[in-house]
């Protein structure tokens, strides 16, 4: 059985940092792409940032270029998500998603529905 847990969610001042962590069991998980989705009240899940399955190669929407860095470690089975100068529009139910489709498709396509997607953790920022 598949399971996919983030981790690290909580309350941030504006223009502070948090780590997100998602870790992954039950699949190979260096087979699959992984990508951090976010969804704020009232508002559609949109792509953050996703990661190619070895690590080389990252995608991020424009609203969090030069503030947010994706990484994973294989060996860990774990992908990171860290955030700094946190804006209070980055308040959102944070997802990771382990995929197997290509990550430039994945960041674009928040509505999917494949993958193993975790349950999410929560990311308040306050002005």
């Amino acid at each position: 059985q598949v399971q996919v847990v983030e981790s690290g969610g909580g309350v941030a001042q504006a223009g502070g940092s948090l780590t997100l962590s998602c870790t992954v069991s039950g699949l190979k998980f260096d087979n699959y792409a992984m990508g951090w989705f976010r969804q704020a009240p009232g508002k559609e899940r949109e792509g953050v940032s996703t990661i190619t399955y070895s690590g080389g190669g990252a995608y991020y929407v424009d609203s969090v270029k030069g503030r947010f860095t994706i990484s994973r470690d294989n060996a860990k089975k774990t992908v990171y998500l860290q955030m700094n100068n946190l804006k209070p529009e980055d308040t959102a139910t944070y997802y990771c998603v382990a995929s197997d489709r290509a990550p430039n498709w994945l960041l674009i396509n928040p509505a999917t529905t494949s993958g193993y997607w975790g349950r999410g953790t929560q990311v308040t920022v306050s002005s």
